[in-house]
């Protein structure tokens, strides 16, 4: 009885050490997968984190706008566009132009929203027109469109 316990006890500080590692590489991973130092590793997004860092939204991480903050979203967004860029990037055409899809334009727009509230009550009030996506407005903001054209390599710059 006393050797089944002392099993059972082993067992139990085998999975939580498990799960504790598991947790860690996953905490390690999401926070390294965020930073532009990771998305400028591939060569097609140079350009974009280049001018991300010139821009005033250079403190920012990438997927600060670029991912949607709610965890469970997060997780499943990421993943899903993260096999895509690396399916394209080894076996398939990359492009030499990066266009953002709908569902990205979508989650930027939320996270522009996200962090300037004000503004985008105040534009919604005031303008008859607004535009749908921030970004058709203010597209130089986040990556700093206005770059010379013998130095643009990134689309709509």
């Amino acid at each position: 009885m006393v050797r089944k316990a002392r099993k059972s006890r082993a067992a139990v500080l085998f999975l939580l050490l498990v799960g504790a590692l598991l947790y860690a590489g996953f905490a390690f991973s999401m926070k390294a997968t965020d930073e532009p130092e990771f998305c400028g590793s591939c060569h097609v997004m140079y350009e974009a984190v280049r001018t991300h860092q010139m821009s005033g939204h250079a403190k920012q991480a990438c997927n600060e706008c670029h991912i949607p903050h709610q965890l469970p979203t997060k997780m499943i967004y990421k993943s899903k566009s993260g096999a895509k860029d690396m399916f394209i990037n080894t076996l398939g055409n990359v492009y030499d132009v990066i266009h953002a899809s709908d569902s990205t334009k979508q989650v930027v727009n939320d996270n522009c929203s996200r962090c300037h509230a004000m503004t985008t009550i105040n534009v919604a009030e005031g303008v008859a027109e607004a535009k749908e996506y921030c970004t058709d407005c203010h597209r130089s903001v986040p990556h700093m469109s206005k770059l010379s054209i013998a130095h643009r390599r990134v689309a709509d710059e």
